[in-house]
């Protein structure tokens, strides 16, 4: 996949992980085989496909001399996420990992970064928000609402900057308020 990009475009500067999925299977209701099923499909596209296009990526970036990577967690890697355990322990091995590459990586001139968000606009999020539950996720945010993508876009944009490469290791909340830690 890496090799067909750089064949393209010649290098490899920045890569976005933006992969998720979100699969209720709650402890206390499933039996094991389905909760495995479950969890395991949730680590594989939040944690295994991202790590796995982290390795690519890098091993490109550090051939060109530099790049900069981009991870896309959730507020949930801090929080916990009841019913959804392995997409909050998912994207809190996102943030591990992208930490460990940062300090991994940095003597190649490679970046590493984490955008952290809450809700979001997103096909993933619509039947959360348009559903039942709506109004109380909005109103976990003093904002009284989700996060646009755009925003979140505007997080990735801060990391991909020039001049933002001090920050790596970094995990940036984009949740309204939703979640504040110190």
């Amino acid at each position: 996949m890496v090799d067909s990009i750089v064949k393209q475009f010649g290098s490899l500067d920045i890569v976005v992980n933006n992969a998720g999925v979100y699969i209720k299977h709650p402890v206390s209701t499933m039996n094991f085989d389905a909760w495995q099923t479950a969890f395991q499909k949730t680590m594989e596209v939040n944690l295994t496909g991202p790590a796995n296009l982290c390795y690519h990526a890098a091993r490109q970036m550090i051939k060109q001399g530099g790049g900069k990577i981009i991870n896309i967690s959730s507020r949930g890697a801090f929080r916990g996420e009841p019913e959804y355990v392995a997409y909050g322990a998912s994207k809190a091995g996102l943030n591990s990992l992208s930490q460990s590459l940062a300090k991994e990586l940095a003597p190649f001139n490679i970046y590493v970064g984490v955008i952290a968000p809450g809700f979001v606009e997103t096909d993933m999020a619509k039947e959360f928000l348009e559903g039942p539950l709506g109004e109380e996720i909005r109103n976990q945010s003093p904002l009284k609402r989700a996060a646009k993508p755009e925003e979140i876009a505007h997080a990735v944009l801060m990391f991909a900057a020039e001049g933002a490469e001090y920050m790596t290791g970094s995990i940036i909340d984009v949740n309204g308020a939703s979640y504040l830690r110190s």
